[in-house]
């Protein structure tokens, strides 16, 4: 009996879905425009990475064949093999949203039958009442932010006014999420996470697809860093998923990364978290190189959307790519024969 692997390069999409206009996104194409950009030289960063794309590796597995397949162009500067190694096609997704949650539960088979709520004004984003609560049930002095922002920079603007009140930093964007950022040391890990347990109670209704933790070290004079100890607080998949299925075949299951969280834990089976996308693509390796036979290992390298897409970090997200490329080969080498490697993405986050 054969094994699998399913990575999910978080936020590596091709092309740009059939609804992209409603989300304000039309025209988008993750890899395309950031293939497109390194060709003209503008994902050139001294010290990291320059000249066209280079994901060779991806690229003889069939990637550059999907993307054309999907936008009807070539990726610019990547070489077009004319005959893959890999299996290649492209999905349109059928789930209403855009973001983690969409992509990952249709994946694994279970479509979003519903329309996610989201925060849309930029300025004062919280419902009122939302805060009230947030507040009450939180025994706290109140919030900072409540508003649309990047994480890191919400962070450098806040983090001082955070740790002298005591107030957590509340913030949004255009995923389905409300984020809370709180100082490790000042604030807590532990109180973060059960204040983020108690919001994930109170935005039930509004059908906000994740709570996420975001915690913070530093002090003023050394700057202020997020940590790995990132969590997702979300609303459990409506329908069975592969995971469920395996779970009741009795399969051995190891997610890796933030899957967990995503699955709100169902049977999502051992579960590793390692922190950026080197450390977990090691773990899933490791992983998967003792995955019996039948077993089932589901990644998800989540740095491509966090440290580069958001941050509209060309350069950053192209050398995130040829980074995963150049390790390819050592994902190839532990595959036995009838064993099964997926590389997919989730959506997209073009920058």
């Amino acid at each position: 009996m054969a094994r699998a692997i399913l990575i999910v390069l978080d936020s590596v999409g091709c092309g740009g879905a059939e609804d992209a206009a409603a989300y304000g996104d039309e025209g988008s194409d993750t890899l395309g425009h950031i293939a497109e950009a390194c060709a003209e030289g503008r994902g050139d960063r001294e010290g990291l990475r320059s000249g066209p794309l280079h994901i060779p590796n991806l690229a003889r597995l069939g990637l550059s064949h999907a993307c054309e397949a999907s936008t009807g162009r070539p990726l610019a500067g990547v070489a077009r093999p004319e005959a893959p190694q890999g299996q290649y096609g492209y999905g349109v997704e059928v789930s209403q949203g855009k973001d983690t949650p969409s992509g990952h539960w249709e994946i694994a088979g279970c479509p979003v039958p519903f329309k996610w709520g989201y925060f849309t004004t930029l300025e004062n984003t919280f419902p009122p009442d939302l805060v009230a609560a947030i507040i009450r049930e939180g025994t706290l002095p109140g919030i900072l932010g409540n508003r649309h922002a990047s994480g890191t920079a919400v962070i450098d603007e806040l983090a001082e006014e955070h740790i002298a009140t005591g107030k957590p930093i509340c913030y949004t964007s255009v995923d389905s999420v409300l984020q809370i950022a709180a100082h490790e040391e000042h604030f807590g890990l532990g109180r973060l996470y059960a204040l983020c347990k108690t919001v994930r109670v109170l935005v039930d209704p509004l059908r906000i697809g994740r709570v996420i933790a975001r915690p913070f070290v530093g002090t003023t004079e050394t700057g202020f860093t997020r940590t790995g100890n990132r969590k997702d607080f979300a609303i459990p998949p409506p329908d069975e998923t592969i995971l469920d299925r395996l779970a009741a075949k009795g399969r051995p299951v190891v997610t890796v990364g933030k899957i967990g969280d995503i699955f709100a834990h169902r049977n999502t089976g051992e579960e590793i978290k390692p922190f950026g996308n080197a450390a977990m693509f090691a773990a899933a390796l490791e992983a998967f190189e003792r995955l019996p036979d039948g077993g089932f290992c589901f990644v998800n390298l989540v740095d491509f959307d966090t440290e580069y897409g958001h941050r509209r970090d060309i350069p950053g997200y192209a050398a995130a790519l040829e980074a995963f490329d150049r390790d390819l080969p050592r994902l190839e080498a532990l595959l036995r024969p009838g064993d099964l490697a997926v590389i997919t993405a989730d959506h997209g986050n073009d920058p």
